[in-house]
């Protein structure tokens, strides 16, 4: 590579090599021409060899030509650099801080160093310095004004703890919870989806049962258009919530006769296997519709409406517009957003501004369906902390946002504009993953004092005792993949250091615990890295194994204890899927195993896997006593009677602090929720229930013994 190339991908954070997480790793060299194609999407051109001299020339004077950086995200040290003319540097300085929201400024002492770095522009000499803050500082975001002999220069201070936050005494806590699907609750009131009342309820179990946490999937909005499109972390904003998890009747405006005009349907869903999310939507919408005509006559209701939208902004509003322009053109502009006319593209013009204040009744509808949607999440909340819940709602932050989405629609400069995110092969998804998800400019980011990611993480946050920030490896580096096919993709590196610092305060400020979703392939020394910040990882089963995934499971006393753990995910097979091998004859089936050869190797492989299972289970001894295991169940003699108990008392005595049992491993459910790789046509990913009504959990015996087996070691 051109050696020129590789000084801008450096300077840019544009990895020129990586290693992949496969079963058998592999090494990539990342060619020129992506790292011409990732310069210009970082807005340094790079076609050819001038424009990368001129770009590496601008890198250079980039730090020169302000005073103050955006933001400056400090520790213990409160140590920020400033670039001032001579003339400046030479005069006297005062600086002012006030804490954002509350609007009062003050000076503080300081010191400076002079670093002895100096550059020449225009025949005007500049130097930087270092400003070291002395007065003490409460945690927080404080605006900085830097007064110099010329003039006033502003900037954000984030100070940061140095590590995220934990309850007192969190260091003895062994807790355990569940981690649940919010659409696949089923229950007799619901109407053919998961809904807020059932995770309302959901908490009642949690309470009776000893369970302290409860894990949700991504419960963010979705396109309103195309509700058969349901991957819930393929968002249309991380900012606000899905409506179809409202409780139609717990909308204080529902009457009885709501309910009556669509009864049978509601039974017809309610009684399907799976989630049919092109008649639940648009039947929930249609009666929101009659409620939110009625809610405008309430004056009371209406005032804490108008209040919520006022609270919520700009960035309702562009929810709002952008549903409703969606709604408008999608039949006739095929492509999403970016097809729309030029005057629709962004939120800015006169033609949006126009069409506002034309459509304010049905932007409010669309402002409604939030406003509602908040509300009964929030009596979650306020449900959890009434039954004193350790942590409570557990929420999952996606990695990304859809490319067609509200987010990028509202603020397409934030964002890379012809690639999205991925991943690189591992050893969970051996051809890799294109998520085509919306991913941060990391210098744009900057830029705006990280403001975008404060506002995700902060919105996520608010009423959960804990977060999951989805592929945590993205505080670090981003695989991104261009738009195009056949382009190969690499790792775009972020403000590793001010990212961990943006998460640790706002997991402060919000009391709120962070787990990082580290399953893929982790840079070494990055769980170290993150565990140093009170960032809980994430532990499975299946990859808790000696030699890469291909020796003995872990014993439980091998688990590390600063980790949530789970015997899989969303993304892998439940327990009698997986004991079966259901998975490798549908993927098989799909054409991700390529050869009849490749699926023999997987079973033989699995076959070992049970024989190491059944050796793990029997070796820690966590047999239910009343139902030992009666041979090897090998070569068709059926499923282990007792397994999941074993397995799950297995999990609960691990060192893990936190183990999440999954529902569907407890009334052996033997399909996956989603197979990555795949949409709707292949698989019906997202749309699997739960075999069994909320109102009858507690009464099964499967329940009953597991959770008995759990609370053995918990």
């Amino acid at each position: 590579m051109n050696e020129k190339i590789k000084e801008l991908a450096d300077r840019l954070g544009i990895c020129t090599f990586y290693t992949d997480a496969g079963l058998n790793t592999n090494e990539h060299n990342v060619s020129e021409e992506t790292v011409r194609f990732f310069a210009e999407e970082l807005g340094y051109k790079a076609s050819t060899d001038a424009e990368v001299e001129h770009s590496l020339s601008a890198l250079d004077k980039r730090r020169w030509q302000s005073a103050l950086e955006s933001i400056y995200v400090v520790k213990d040290k409160k140590i920020f650099d400033v670039v001032l003319s001579a003339e400046e540097a030479e005069g006297s300085l005062q600086l002012k801080l006030s804490k954002q929201d509350e609007h009062n400024d003050f000076e503080v002492s300081f010191i400076v160093v002079d670093t002895g770095e100096t550059r020449t522009f225009a025949k005007k000499q500049y130097r930087r310095m270092t400003v070291e803050i002395t007065s003490e500082l409460d945690f927080g975001y404080y605006d900085i004004e830097l007064i110099t002999q010329n003039g006033t220069y502003k900037s954000v201070l984030a100070v940061a703890p140095a590590a995220c936050y934990q309850p007192e005494g969190w260091d003895k806590k062994r807790l355990w919870g569940y981690s649940i699907q919010l659409y696949s609750l089923r229950s007799r009131h619901n109407w053919g989806v998961g809904d807020f009342t059932d995770l309302y309820n959901f908490v009642d179990i949690c309470h009776r049962s000893g369970a302290d946490i409860i894990g949700l999937n991504p419960v963010n909005v979705l396109g309103h258009c195309f509700p058969e499109e349901a991957s819930p972390y393929s968002s249309v904003s991380r900012l606000f919530l899905n409506p179809i998890y409202i409780d139609i009747e717990k909308v204080p405006e529902f009457r009885p006769e709501d309910r009556y005009l669509v009864e049978a349907e509601i039974a017809d869903l309610n009684a399907a296997e799976m989630i049919n999310y092109g008649k639940v939507y648009p039947l929930k919408i249609k009666i929101l519709q009659t409620l939110f005509q009625r809610m405008k006559q309430d004056e009371k209701r209406k005032k804490e409406f108008e209040k919520f939208c006022k609270a919520k902004g700009e960035d309702l509003e562009n929810l709002a517009t952008f549903e409703a322009l969606y709604e408008d053109k999608w039949q006739d502009h095929w492509g999403g957003w970016r097809a729309w006319e030029p005057e629709y593209r962004k939120p800015t013009t006169a033609a949006i501004k126009k069409y506002r204040k034309e459509q304010s009744d049905r932007l409010d509808f669309f402002k409604f369906l939030q406003f509602e949607a908040d509300r009964q999440l929030k009596l979650v909340s306020a449900h959890v902390k009434e039954l004193g819940l350790k942590i409570g709602i557990y929420r999952d932050l996606p990695v990304g946002v859809g490319r067609d989405s509200a987010e990028v629609w509202g603020d397409e400069g934030l964002f890379l504009r012809q690639s999205g995110a991925g991943a690189p092969p591992d050893a969970f998804f051996p051809t890799g993953q294109k998520w085509n998800l919306g991913a941060f400019n990391p210098f744009e980011l900057k830029a705006r004092a990280y403001r975008p990611f404060i506002k995700i993480i902060r919105s996520a946050a608010e009423g959960a005792g804990a977060l999951r920030l989805d592929h945590v490896m993205s505080l670090m580096r981003l695989f991104v993949i261009p738009e195009k096919d056949g382009k190969e993709g690499t790792y775009l590196l972020y403000n590793f250091e001010d990212m961990l610092g943006i998460v640790a305060l706002e997991s402060h400020l919000n009391k709120c615990m962070i787990v990082g979703e580290s399953i893929g392939n982790v840079p070494d020394g990055f769980l170290e890295k993150i565990a140093a910040k009170n960032i809980m990882s994430m532990s499975v089963l299946w990859s808790e194994r000696w030699d890469a995934g291909w020796g003995d499971f872990k014993s439980p006393y091998q688990y590390p204890k600063n980790v949530v753990a789970s015997v899989g995910t969303h993304d892998m097979p439940p327990l009698k899927m997986w004991w079966f091998g259901y998975d490798i004859a549908l993927s098989r089936k799909l054409g991700i195993i390529a050869s009849d050869e490749d699926m023999y190797n997987n079973y033989h492989k699995r076959e070992a896997d049970r024989w190491k299972l059944l050796k793990a289970m029997d070796e820690n001894q966590v047999w239910p006593e009343d139902n030992r295991r009666h041979g090897d169940y090998l070569y068709g003699e059926g499923y282990p009677e007792g397994l999941e108990e074993a397995v799950h008392r297995f999990m609960a005595k691990s060192n893990a602090q936190i183990f999440l049992v999954q529902p569907e491993d407890i009334f052996q459910v033997d399909k996956l929720q989603n197979l990555p790789g795949t949409d709707r046509d292949k698989y019906p990913n997202w749309r699997l229930k739960l075999p069994i009504n909320l109102e009858d959990m507690e009464n099964s015996l499967a329940y009953y013994r597991n959770i008995a087996a759990i609370k053995r070691e918990r």
